[in-house]
């Protein structure tokens, strides 16, 4: 054969010799190679695979329980930023601040030089049942010592909760009384009470602070609805900021308390979830109440469902700043470990069709978490023209006002960030925790007589007569923090607020330390000032829509037709395209 022909065949030679070699490598691996090749090359498998191998053939000795506690987190981290794993041994931490109650003693304390400071007991719990006082501290905790440079607060939680029924005992130190007390407490059911405060705020309109939506939220709030209307409450303001939300089911119940019968208040889709969706029943109790709803950065998920189903159905008037952008949906699993995952398996998306999700890296947590500094450093907590909105997701509420998707609630309002009074002297004594101490040392050492006051304005006229920002000074300089006068003359107005709210909160609680703090609150007086006008419910804009508003307004209308749903503006709403 010619040197031409045989250079024609080389290219087939070759061929078939490589599917030879693929038949006889084949052959081998499934005779001689045993399964484990082909269960680790199988994706569904191939976890369980490694975990497995790792057991059986790794150098050393390995915790696999550990291993697999450690890589749940990493593993969920990589889908979204809120699919989150808990441990078995915080689920029922996690659990019961949304339930509305947890098994304990009963009691709010503090960890002040190394050792437990009860700051108040739960009023009818078991603590207070024994003869626990305000002002105690605990040094033993069933007869071994509990004071110390290790003692933390998840430590003294631990230790202090526990099963109903069980029992601890706990040696008090009290300051009337030389010797140790001896206190065998039974645990028992403590509520947890998400909303905080409730009251009056001027002669006609009402207050309600919510911390968080847990499964008896909408009790507590047509209790306190029906405490204000007592007091004919002729108007709302709901306080909405810094809660990170809970339960979807409470926020929607909640809304429902405002909106009239057939509207939409959100609904949820994903890829093997339907789309689901609520509507108020037409049951609600303040179907026409005046409402002004505050949030900031810090107002998520449940918090950001209620507000926008209120700014959507133009029912009443956001007030505040940029709420932080959680349009996902977890739904809880739990394993037989006593573990759970919170797995997102949907959006929710407001009754405009805003997804209000902001954009997220998967697994780059830390800095969709931080978020909140770049508003900070781009001046979105002091400006509203620094907030870049996205044109591109333009909707409308029922009026024809247009809100934006793609990263949290936008107000109607804005109000930036107080920052008149801050010094470099006000920052150095606050991130030393020095105004939390001495407002801590100075309720524990004269708790006799500030417990004759029963309101929080008469506390703070009292504390005003004793030189307290005075007294703080010589702490902090005390501490290494030295006197700055001209820093202090600025900062004295904020000072003297911040140690006042501490005691009043020490002594007084929680409500009477927000009363106090909402006198001189720029945003609760931007919504009392809007109450007082007659301006809660929002007016369609004066204006025609522009050529722009027009295209927008015409693109939506095609995209829910694609979806077969559209809807007259006068009746519900025009549903825009699944982001």
């Amino acid at each position: 054969m010619s040197t031409k022909n045989s250079s024609r065949f080389t290219p087939l030679i070759i061929a078939i010799c490589v599917v030879i070699g693929i038949l006889i490598g084949t052959f081998y691996t499934k005779h001689y190679g045993g399964n484990r090749l082909g269960i680790i090359n199988a994706s569904s498998n191939k976890l369980n695979a490694l975990l497995r191998v790792i057991e059986e053939q790794y150098v050393d000795t390995v915790n696999m329980t550990d291993l697999v506690e450690k890589a749940m987190p990493q593993i969920l981290a990589e889908l979204d930023p809120h699919s989150t794993y808990i441990p078995a041994q915080k689920l029922e931490e996690v659990n019961s601040e949304l339930e509305g109650s947890f098994s304990g003693i009963g009691v709010q304390f503090t960890i002040q030089e190394d050792t437990i400071h009860i700051n108040s007991v739960v009023p009818g719990g078991p603590s207070e049942k024994v003869g626990l006082m305000a002002g105690d501290r605990i040094v033993m905790v069933n007869d071994s010592l509990f004071v110390g440079k290790g003692l933390t607060n998840e430590k003294a939680m631990r230790n202090l909760k526990g099963p109903k029924g069980s029992q601890v005992k706990l040696g008090i130190k009290r300051a009337s009384e030389k010797e140790l007390l001896d206190f065998t407490i039974t645990r028992g059911d403590i509520p947890q009470n998400t909303i905080d405060a409730a009251y009056m705020i001027d002669d006609k309109f009402g207050y309600i602070l919510i911390s968080k939506f847990g499964r008896t939220t909408h009790v507590e709030l047509l209790t306190a609805i029906a405490e204000l209307s007592q007091h004919n409450c002729q108007g709302l303001i709901i306080d909405l900021r810094d809660n990170t939300g809970g339960y979807m089911e409470a926020a929607t119940r909640m809304v429902n308390e405002f909106l009239p019968e057939g509207k939409l208040i959100v609904y949820t889709q994903g890829s093997k979830y339907p789309r689901m969706e609520d509507y108020a029943n037409g049951t609600g109790s303040c179907q026409q109440m005046p409402l002004v709803v505050l949030v900031n950065e810090g107002s998520a998920s449940a918090s950001e469902i209620f507000a926008g189903a209120i700014q959507d159905n133009d029912r009443g008037t956001i007030v505040g700043r940029r709420s932080f952008g959680k349009g996902l949906v977890q739904q809880p699993i739990d394993f037989s470990d006593g573990s759970a995952i919170r797995l997102t398996i949907a959006r929710y998306y407001t009754p405009s069709g805003r997804c209000i999700q902001r954009p997220y890296e998967n697994g780059k947590d830390s800095k969709y978490e931080m978020d909140w500094i770049t508003r900070y450093e781009h001046g979105e907590f002091f400006s509203k023209d620094s907030i870049k909105l996205d044109e591109s997701l333009k909707y409308y509420t029922t009026l024809g006002r247009p809100v934006y998707g793609g990263g949290g609630i936008m107000p109607d309002v804005f109000v930036p960030q107080d920052t008149i009074g801050v010094s470099s002297y006000l920052i150095d004594v606050s991130n030393k925790g020095l105004i939390l101490q001495f407002s801590f040392q100075y309720s524990d050492r004269n708790r006799s007589k500030l417990n004759e006051f029963e309101n929080e304005n008469d506390m703070a006229d009292y504390l005003r007569r004793q030189g307290i920002v005075e007294q703080f000074i010589r702490f902090a300089d005390s501490k290494g923090v030295k006197r700055r006068n001209l820093l202090i003359q600025k900062s004295y107005k904020l000072l003297e607020k911040t140690l006042y709210g501490n005691i009043i909160y020490n002594i007084l609680g929680r409500e009477p330390y927000i009363r106090f703090a909402n006198q001189t609150d720029a945003t609760v007086k931007k919504a009392q000032e809007i109450l007082e006008k007659g301006e809660a419910f929002p007016k369609a804009p004066s204006k025609t829509l522009s050529e722009e508003d027009k295209k927008d307004e015409g693109k939506e209308k095609r995209t829910a037709q694609a979806y077969g749903r559209i809807e007259d503006p006068a009746q519900g709403f025009r549903f825009a395209a699944v982001c």
